[in-house]
């Protein structure tokens, strides 16, 4: 189903991770030789009034495209015409954010999907003709997504819901007329739906064992009867990709046999398989364009995404067009196939939509996400560099210098952990880091052992020494830091969200002495209680988590002595706390009894809630703030920690 684009497999994650991925290098890099330059310093108003972008669907005349916006500082749906103009908003929400989805193929109804308040129980909406707004998924505690277009005649799209059980998502398809709706799939439990093949015969569904080991299995419609198709020894991932438009073949991803993923097609007459594509590196998605003209690849290259473009019926790539540095990530091809929509970032460089008509080779931006009140030029450029650990092993990390950062002018600097576990930091535009570099810190984003995009080995080599080994690597980064000219290494704290929020709190009450602030933004602090409330739908990785963390029924003392809470006593370094109210993952009390707990130790502790927010930020104000405390808190207790320094 060509609808079913950009789908990136990865760990079951805490925090929508960053990402990176890096081989193997044969000795430890360093940075480029600093340079200063003047730079000016920007505020958070000045930062915030950057637009972020998501998403993009052709209209049926193909001379619109729909994406949503938080121009007006929350989520809404637009429109604009694919010779470019200004957006037009089609929703107008001022409370809850709203994410486009896509066209319908025959008219200019929309769907689109919104929350409440963070709490991540998404509806699917259609927007009518006449502008007014249906709820397809109505229901408390329900949550359904939008998976694709019938896409032979697009006469009905298909929606996986979990209000049969709040554990499991079923698969319905809906007429794209009436809305009316027939159950094709009743998940018995334990399967993530993939794709569905266009002559509607087949389903194919992805099973996690563990985070790193995984399993295929096709579902027949009509004899209602799964079959496993992936059967293998050891651990190896496959995760289904795509059917072919002729529904003869089911293209998936694995690593079987070899560090990195590659594509393989499963043939449904005989069920031969075969490889397809390899790389150097994780290949994270491929899926075809509508009548099969085009596939589309994407690949997870030292930090940063690179795209593939097939030309199916020469066999031959197609050359992306030449932009400035940064990356096309997000391609979705037209249904025509003469023109595709892509987004284009850098690491000065938001997100910004282009659309690029094959027969002229022309590229037309259409948005412009950089705040007109902020040169690219005083942002910074990231590197990607690499240490190695105390064991030896190499750790690939992405690194942010601040342009007034010489040895003359040392300047703090953070280690910042991304989130997951198994997600990455990846080079392109973080507003958060940017915004931090702007005012002088250096900022290292590590990409310790467990991270995403190195290889199954580099990859599986944090499991059950969550607080131990991948810890050690963080305290690692602070040594490399340090030894970079520019750093004071008197000055290095530590900020993550969601498991790197985990890993703050960590390093503050298990390494008491190495750092001297934390940030712990949404970030677990017991263990014990986080596995026992992950949200009901996470239930077909449960078994993957416990493997991947620890079992609370069974490894209650090892997950006691790798949770902060029950060592808050040692920490006694400053410490900011970030929570939404409604986050379904690290749930309040998470950060609530953290704080409590460093309070008594007499350390300076902040807390800020967001009660509007859940597992993240979707609305402008809100982190706006969260960036702005940020800086507030690490100019007081980092910035200024050291004799002389200055602001």
């Amino acid at each position: 189903m060509s609808s079913l684009v950009s789908r990136v497999v990865a760990a079951v994650a805490l925090l929508p991770a960053l990402a990176l991925a890096a081989p193997p290098a044969t000795k430890p890099s360093t940075p480029a030789k600093p340079t200063a330059r003047p730079s000016k310093q920007y505020t958070i108003e000045q930062f915030m009034t950057t637009t972020l972008y998501r998403g993009a669907s052709f209209s049926p005349d193909e001379k619109k495209l729909l994406f949503s916006s938080n121009q007006s500082g929350i989520f809404n749906a637009y429109s604009v015409a694919t010779t470019g103009g200004k957006p037009k908003a089609l929703t107008q929400s001022k409370t809850e954010s709203t994410f486009s989805v896509a066209y319908f193929p025959k008219d200019e109804r929309i769907l689109y999907t919104r929350d409440q308040g963070g709490n991540e129980n998404n509806h699917l909406y259609v927007r009518s003709l006449d502008g007014k707004e249906k709820d397809l998924t109505p229901g408390d505690k329900l949550k359904a997504q939008f998976v694709g277009w019938k896409s032979d005649d697009f006469s009905a799209f298909y929606v996986t819901t979990n209000e049969r059980d709040e554990r499991f998502f079923d698969l319905y398809k809906y007429d794209a007329k009436t809305y009316a709706r027939t159950l094709l799939f009743q998940n018995p439990g334990g399967y993530e739906f993939a794709d569905i093949s266009r002559d509607e015969k087949w389903i194919a569904l992805d099973k996690q064992r563990t985070t790193a080991d995984s399993d295929i299995y096709l579902y027949d419609v009509a004899k209602k009867e799964t079959q496993h198709i992936t059967a293998h020894k050891g651990v190896a991932t496959y995760t289904a990709a795509s059917f072919d438009p002729a529904s003869s073949a089911l293209y998936f991803l694995t690593n079987d046999g070899s560090e990195f993923t590659r594509v393989a097609s499963y043939t449904l007459a005989d069920g031969k398989v075969a490889d397809v594509e390899k790389a150097d590196w994780d290949i994270m998605y491929t899926y075809f364009s509508q009548n099969g003209a085009y596939r589309v690849t994407a690949i997870n290259e030292d930090g940063r995404t690179t795209i593939r473009l097939h030309d199916v019926k020469v066999g031959k790539q197609v050359a992306l067009p030449q932009l400035p540095a940064g990356d096309i990530t997000a391609v979705n091809i037209a249904r025509s196939e003469k023109r595709m929509a892509f987004y284009h970032n850098g690491d000065r460089s938001p997100n910004n939509i282009y659309v690029y008509e094959f027969a002229t080779g022309k590229a037309t931006r259409l948005t412009n996400a950089l705040s007109p009140e902020v040169d690219a030029e005083d942002l910074v450029e990231a590197q990607v560099v690499r240490f190695k650990s105390f064991d030896g092993m190499e750790i690939p990390n992405i690194l942010f210098k601040p342009h007034q950062a010489t040895a003359e002018t040392k300047a703090p600097a953070l280690v910042w952990v991304h989130g997951g576990p198994g997600g990455q930091t990846r080079k392109g535009y973080h507003p958060f880091i940017q915004y931090l570099a702007n005012h002088g810190y250096v900022v290292l984003g590590i990409n310790n052992r467990g991270s995403s995009g190195y290889g199954k080995t580099f990859f599986t080599a944090d499991d059950q020494k969550h607080g131990k080994e991948p810890l050690r690597d963080c305290i690692e980064a602070k040594k490399y830091l340090s030894s970079l000219p520019y750093v004071d290494g008197s000055r290095v704290g530590i900020i993550g969200g969601s498991y790197g929020g985990y890993m703050t709190l960590a390093a503050l009450a298990f390494h008491p002495d190495e750092f001297n602030v934390g940030v712990d933004i949404f970030g677990v602090s017991n263990w014990l209680r986080t596995l026992e409330n992950i949200p009901p739908y996470w239930e077909s990785f449960r078994e993957a988590l416990y493997q991947e963390i620890g079992d609370p029924k069974t490894q209650e003392k090892m997950l006691r002595e790798t949770s902060p809470l029950f060592h808050a006593d040692k920490i006694k370094k400053p410490l900011l706390v970030i929570q939404g109210a409604n986050d379904p993952r690290v749930i309040k009390p998470e950060s609530d009894e953290i704080v409590q707990a460093v309070q008594k130790n007499k350390v300076p502790v902040e807390y800020v809630v967001f009660p509007d927010e859940g597992h993240g930020f979707t609305k402008k104000k809100n982190e706006a703030e969260a960036y702005a405390r940020t800086r507030t808190f690490l100019d007081q207790y980092l910035k200024k920690a050291a004799p002389g320094a200055t602001n």
